[in-house]
Parts: C-alpha cells; structure tokens; sequence
C-alpha cells in the first residue's frame, strides 16, 4: 500500500509517499521563510496561498520520484495549527482522494512528530518518553504503545521554540531565530550569564519559559545601557541556550526516572538542536532516539508514516478537518 502524506500546517509545505513494503520512496519540501521574513513570523493569509501554489507541483514531483501514479490512501495533517494553512492540504487531499476514488486519514501533527523515528533503520520500541519541542509546543509524553499516549507535560506559557525565537529577536538576529541564535551560541560561553532554569524543581513535568525569556530582556537591557552588547551578545545567546536546554533534559529525566522509562525520543524541530542532543544522550543512561535533521522540522514523511499507521481509521473523502488545537489524548 503506497500512502501518500501531506503537510501544510505552518509556513513549510511537506509532501512524501510512503510504501507499507518498501519503506519512504520519495519526499519533498518548500519552506516558507523567505516570505516570512520580512514580518518577523508567520503570517496565516501569505502561508495558506503558498501552499495552495506549491502543494499540487510537490505531489507531482514526488509521485514521479516514488515511480507512481497515485497512491492508495492520502494522508494530511488536520490539525493542530493554522487553520487556512491546514484547509489547504486538507482541501487537496479530498480532492485527489475523489479523483483517485481512495480514501483519506486525517493525522495529528504532533504524532507525526512522534513517529518521525519510526522512518529509521533502528526506529524505537515501545513503550518510551517523547520530549516534543517545537515552535508551537513543548510537551513529554508517555508512548505506552501507538496510540496509547498520556501527557506528562506541557508548557505553561511559551512553547521553547518560541522562546528561542523571541529572544533571537532581542538580540537582533534574523527570522527565523532559533537556528541563528544556536549558531551564535557557539562563539559564546554559557556560563557568562546566570539565568533561570524555570519549573525544575517544581511538582510535576510541566514547563515554563516566559520568565527565562524576561530575564534575557533585562540582560539585554543592561548591556545596551552600558554600551557593551555586541560584545556580549553572544555570551546571552550561549547562556540562553544552556538554560533552556537544561531545563528540557531535567525535566525529561525526571519524568523517565518517574515512569520507568528506559528509552527517550527526541522529535520537533528544537529536536535537531545540537547541544539538545549532545545533553540528552550525555545525561540519560537508556537509549536516546531522533529523527534525522530532516525529519525533525515539518515535513510529508512523518504524516505519510502516521497515515500509514491510522491506515484502518480511513474514510471516504468528504468533509475537510481542521482543528486549531486538539489534543493527543483524544486520540
């Protein structure tokens, strides 16, 4: 069964066909940063006709990759995020599911996220913790089996992605931060600055990274008061990102400490963070699994892996899903 995946819930358009025998065939993606940029973030109008110019092309180019026509089941991220954004893909999906009389799976964005490293050669067993960090979400799960999932923890405010963009733009870095501001980070010493590690000493898995975020204002505040911020601008990236970190591994370890849990997954676009990495398999004694770099921002494959999974919940084409917000344990 070949099952064809689409993504389009932010700014990145994501095509990919799976085969159940064969593995990942073929997979393509358009970013929309450039068209972002100028604004500093996404803005949801720009991102839903992007999508609509660049979705049918990439399904073209990636049918012909794979070797086929058409494909037995389409899947499409219905949610969460932007709901234009996600009208797109899922209008689409409808559309060739009627002209290729097959049927459609609606897939949570975040389970794709999860399931992303079920496309390696040596994908994770059950049952593991999931550390989903993105843009949009900071959140630990306890993976019983597929499908079987209980949230242990999720930010209170700010998700760390956000937190890495914001604080990318105090220091006057470019959009998107987060990358510019771990690049950064590597000219500088983490250990310059003493900044909150928030919440890791608090009762339970949750997060929070709004007061993090304002005590790098105040540094640089400081350092523009006293005229020393290119000097030091490095030094806040690197001690930011040593804080946020800590703070995701620590609360990562307690929760697979508490639960049990002798393997960890590492997936969402924070997830291909170098020193993310590098802290998680230092500090946890189990197994550590990612998604390729790749595979770790929004992309078909892992929606056309989850399709493939959800492939029993398949219905016939009809009405389009597209959820703002929807939770994991609903599903």
């Amino acid at each position: 069964m070949n099952i064809l995946g689409i993504e389009s819930s932010c700014d990145e358009t994501g095509v990919a066909v799976y085969s159940t025998e064969r593995g990942l065939l073929a997979h393509a993606l358009h970013s929309q940063v450039d068209l972002h940029a100028v604004y500093g973030g996404v803005v949801p109008e720009i991102a839903s006709r992007d999508h609509l110019r660049r979705v049918l092309p990439l399904i073209t180019q990636v049918l012909k990759t794979a070797g086929i026509e058409r494909a037995d089941v389409i899947a499409y991220t219905a949610g969460p995020g932007l709901v234009g954004a996600l009208m797109v893909g899922g209008g689409v999906a409808n559309g060739l599911a009627l002209a290729w009389d097959c049927p459609v799976v609606a897939v949570h964005h975040m389970e794709g996220h999860l399931l992303a490293p079920m496309l390696e050669d040596e994908p994770p067993e059950y049952p593991f913790l999931a550390l989903l960090v993105s843009g949009g979400h900071s959140m630990l799960i306890e993976v019983r089996d597929f499908g079987d999932y209980e949230l242990l923890g999720t930010t209170l405010d700010d998700a760390v992605g956000e937190a890495f963009d914001k604080t990318a733009k105090l220091l006057g870095l470019g959009y998107p931060g987060g990358p510019a501001l771990a690049k950064l980070a590597e000219e500088g010493d983490d250990d310059a600055i003493a900044l909150p590690r928030p919440m890791i000493n608090k009762p339970g898995f949750d997060f929070s990274f709004s007061g993090l975020k304002t005590a790098v204002m105040l540094e640089v505040q400081k350092a523009e008061k006293e005229g020393l911020l290119d000097e030091r601008r490095a030094d806040i990236a690197a001690s930011f990102q040593r804080a946020a970190v800590d703070t995701l591994v620590t609360r990562a370890l307690q929760a697979a400490k508490k639960r049990n849990l002798q393997r960890i997954v590492v997936a969402g676009g924070v997830g291909a963070n170098k020193l993310l990495r590098s802290e998680v398999a230092r500090r946890f004694e189990g197994a550590v699994y990612y998604p390729r770099m790749e595979f770790c921002t929004d992309n078909g494959a892992m929606i056309a892996i989850a399709g493939a999974l959800r492939v029993a919940q398949a219905s016939a084409a009809g009405e389009v899903r597209a959820e703002a917000r929807w939770s994991m344990e609903t599903l």
